[in-house]
């Protein structure tokens, strides 16, 4: 499908093969394997001299329609799905590093994200070193010799920080390093990171692309000779695959993405000035608001400022459970990206597992809570906020 197309169209359209039923809505293809005309066929499936499926772990139409369609909203020459977010960094990495090599990323990512970062990849010889703050300069300064992979969650979970795509994409190409840009929150509803100078987009496509908490999925996007070689050969190997079923469901979430994506920033942006003006509440974390140390970046580089709230309770972690045990609407869970408006508690549920002195150096503290805009009325969510905060 031509890439002249705007996005809503792109999102409805892009990707659909049609079988030879004729199907109008996106076929699921529940299948593991894949039938061959010949023996010679066969050889040359497997061999990759001819192209078509061969087997669900790597190659199957549904998901082949998914991740055509999200090439196609991102501007990627190629996109490998995935079988959530976590399983999409894990390919990035496994697919394109090897032993020795240096990853520099951001101190304010997901939890897990520094797990596997600091942790994991460690174990196999891959050292990170993380960064508190958005300042390129600072990124600069942790770029080694060995560095291949500059990583960044923009807007960061949980506080919202914006980074500069365009300055990192330039420490990237100066150390001769990739950017891989996480744009979970935005999505390309509101920023396109391959515009802006970044290699990589990676998602937790279980968050907006989904849009309604009914499955786990990711996604990573870029050029084809680094994703094609690099990732889907790893995940041909390795197998962090999507199914096609969460497939199916992810293409049937984005063909109303923009239009949820957009009324849950609008919604977002009431409450965060909502939140502003409550006397219990030391600081707004949202990139909506001009108080953001990044709103003038967040207004050059996105489209909208996103459906993500945090703020500081005043009285730490005791006051933060107030308000969240108080809520009778908002769900208290960890994941977002819903048409369900979330709550959670940073500290101690998506970030609970790193060390204390990672949380203080992501600025994540004891009364810090995280609110995910969903598509109820904004007047009945501070309301069910403001239960809590009276307190």
């Amino acid at each position: 499908m031509s890439d002249d197309y705007n996005l809503d169209t792109l999102a409805v359209r892009a990707g659909t093969e049609r079988s030879q039923h004729g199907e109008h809505s996106e076929a699921l293809f529940l299948t593991s394997s894949f039938v061959f005309k010949s023996a010679a066929q066969a050889a040359a499936r497997f061999g990759n001299r001819e192209p078509g499926n061969v087997y669900s772990r790597f190659t199957n139409p549904t998901v082949t329609m998914l991740e055509q369609r999200l090439a196609a909203l991102e501007g990627a020459e190629c996109c490998v799905a995935t079988a959530s977010g976590m399983s999409a960094n894990l390919a990035t990495v496994m697919g394109l590093l090897r032993s020795g090599d240096h990853i520099v990323c951001s101190a304010g990512v997901f939890g897990a994200t520094v797990q596997l970062f600091g942790g994991i990849f460690a174990r196999f010889g891959v050292e990170t070193t993380f960064v508190a703050g958005t300042d390129p300069v600072k990124w600069q300064a942790a770029v080694k010799k060995s560095t291949r992979l500059l990583y960044v969650e923009t807007p960061s979970n949980p506080l919202m920080e914006v980074y500069d795509i365009g300055a990192l994409a330039g420490v990237a190409k100066q150390a001769g390093a990739l950017l891989a840009v996480d744009n979970t929150f935005c999505t390309p509803a509101l920023q396109r990171p391959l515009e802006l100078g970044a290699d990589i987009v990676i998602h937790s496509a279980t968050k907006f692309l989904d849009g309604q908490g009914r499955m786990l999925g990711g996604a990573v996007l870029g050029r084809k000779d680094v994703i094609h070689e690099g990732v889907f050969g790893f995940l041909r190997t390795a197998g962090p695959t999507l199914s096609p079923f969460n497939a199916w469901v992810i293409l049937k979430g984005l063909e109303t993405l923009r239009i949820r994506v957009e009324a849950q920033s609008a919604g977002a942006l009431e409450l965060a000035r909502w939140l502003e003006k409550q006397s219990g509440i030391e600081r707004v974390y949202y990139p909506g608001l001009a108080s953001h140390p990044q709103y003038e970046l967040a207004k050059k580089q996105q489209k909208g400022p996103g459906a993500v709230v945090s703020f500081d309770v005043k009285g730490g972690r005791d006051a933060a459970w107030r308000v969240v045990d108080a809520t009778k609407l908002l769900s208290i869970t960890a994941n977002l990206g819903d048409t369900r408006t979330t709550i959670t508690h940073p500290a101690s549920t998506t970030h609970g597992r790193i060390s204390a002195e990672a949380r203080a150096a992501a600025g994540i503290g004891e009364g810090l809570l995280r609110v995910a805009v969903g598509l109820e009325n904004v007047e009945d969510i501070k309301a069910d906020l403001a239960r809590g905060l009276g307190k």
